[in-house]
């Protein structure tokens, strides 16, 4: 039984919402950050970095402060309003080639505790403790933890009819998307979602683990306080059909060694290689593999020798680990060694060429993506994936919807 609850939102005003709200601080690069803060004095990006206008290092403590106090000053210049009763949002995301629609919700830290909420990617303990002091400084959190649930025709059926209502937002931003809000705020409708909620017995996290661990994180040192809204953390609630799934793609700096001839000789032990030279080739299901090394391309295709593997032995990036990365390639730490570096699937296989030409790295290796079947299995036997086996859309818009605490 899963529970859902709404909440008193802070979100930009309608006629400022396409400057407000901005991609996640890390997607910019230095120069295109930059532009943005110089161009644009409403971007959140400005709440977000507030030593910009001073061109300081300062510490994490300063920083946090500087966050809030920036986040205050946008309130109090009315750029960010505050809704008077709790609501929910229905949200649509539009692009050329895909549209993603859900619900925005507090999903309950009880939940999580409980494995109602199921997870499948591990977390750093330091990016843990580093975004619980933020939510503890600044008093705010506008990253919603992304969460499936399995299609429901109900619940299409409601966002079908729940679209031909008067949004409250209707804007485009720079990177080509449409983006929609509607507000929820009857409480009749408002206690149907939740019922309906409550007869889907499992969520599962897509994307957002360190942001779900943080709230708990802050839940159990704070929760003595009596703040309520620390029994909940924001949702983006999505049918799982509708989540698209990318794989991350793999880069190496060296062989460990190795000569090419050896490294494919070896290689061969576990796949069966097939010459690609020129052509762009991409895995085209499960158990292949791509490789860029040396000026070719190569189709690894993998000799499934155990006959009854394991839910983790199946998983794709776990056989490039088990069979290449860590036995040839001596790369133990997958979020650590500086060896290994990795491409979203979502760009093109020739920024692997490109870096591999370029002589920084040695090879690299593309996978076929992981679907939501396999992440839900692993979650169901409390298995986690290795570290950046997955890019998951949709990416939600930061300084959109503001969850205080």
């Amino acid at each position: 039984m899963s529970k859902i609850f709404p909440f008193k939102a802070v979100r930009p005003t309608p006629d400022k919402v396409a400057l407000v709200s901005c991609r996640n601080y890390d997607d910019y690069s230095a120069t295109e950050l930059a532009s943005w803060l110089d161009f644009n004095p409403y971007s959140f990006l400005h709440v977000v970095n507030p030593a910009y206008a001073h061109s300081q290092k300062i510490t994490l403590d300063k920083r946090f402060k500087g966050v809030l106090h920036k986040y205050q000053d946008f309130k109090n210049d009315g750029i960010f309003m505050e809704e008077d009763k709790a609501v929910f949002f229905l949200y649509q995301i539009q692009s050329k080639t895909q549209s993603y629609i859900g619900i925005i919700a507090g999903t309950s830290i009880e939940d999580y505790k409980n494995n109602v909420i199921k997870k499948h990617e591990d977390t750093l303990q330091y990016r843990v403790e580093y975004f619980k002091d933020y939510l503890h400084q600044t008093g705010f959190n506008t990253e919603p933890v992304l969460i499936t649930y399995p299609d429901n025709a109900i619940l299409n059926n409601w966002i079908s009819e729940k679209k031909k209502e008067q949004p409250i937002y209707h804007f485009s931003t720079t990177n080509k998307e449409t983006h929609t809000l509607w507000k929820i705020a009857n409480e009749i409708e408002i206690l149907w979602l939740q019922n309906q909620f409550e007869n889907i017995p499992e969520l599962y996290i897509a994307d957002g683990h360190h942001r779900s661990a943080s709230a708990e994180l802050l839940y159990d040192e704070d929760s003595h306080l009596g703040n309520e809204n620390l029994n909940y953390f924001m949702s983006f609630l999505i049918a799982e059909s509708n989540v698209k799934i990318f794989e991350y793609n793999r880069i190496i700096r060296d062989l460990n060694g190795y000569s090419k001839e050896d490294f494919i000789e070896k290689l061969s032990e576990h796949f069966i290689l097939k010459v690609k030279d020129q052509e762009l080739w991409k895995p085209q299901s499960k158990f292949e593999f791509g490789m860029y090394l040396d000026g070719n391309f190569y189709a690894l295709f993998y000799k499934q020798e155990n006959e009854y593997p394991s839910i983790l032995e199946n998983l794709d990036a776990q056989i490039l680990y088990d069979k290449v990365l860590q036995p040839l390639l001596g790369i133990e730490d997958l979020r650590n060694d500086e060896r290994i570096e990795y491409i979203p699937g979502k760009q093109s296989i020739l920024t692997i060429k490109e870096l591999v030409d370029e002589g920084e790295f040695e090879v690299g290796f593309m996978l076929y993506p992981s679907d939501i079947s396999e992440i839900k299995a692993l979650a169901d036997n409390n298995l986690i994936m290795p570290p950046k086996s997955t890019y998951i859309e949709p990416k939600f818009r930061s300084g959109l919807i503001v969850y205080e605490l």
